[in-house]
């Protein structure tokens, strides 16, 4: 699925009463889980173990 078909998908699930904030926060959220899937191809990602040990310390305080 292109790019462009995502998008056009995402607009089409939304009611059609949403309003174009509605319409551009969707889609500002898609091109965030895009840039984050791109950052894992290029090797960019924080390790699982990484992650899991920043929640706990952020939790406890």
């Amino acid at each position: 699925m292109t790019q462009k078909e995502m998008v056009l998908n995402a607009i089409r699930e939304l009611p059609d009463n949403a309003s174009v904030r509605e319409i551009a926060d969707r889609l500002e959220f898609l091109a965030a889980i895009q840039s984050g899937l791109d950052q894992l191809d290029r090797g960019e990602g924080i390790p699982h173990e990484e992650v899991k040990r920043q929640l706990a310390s952020w939790l406890t305080h």
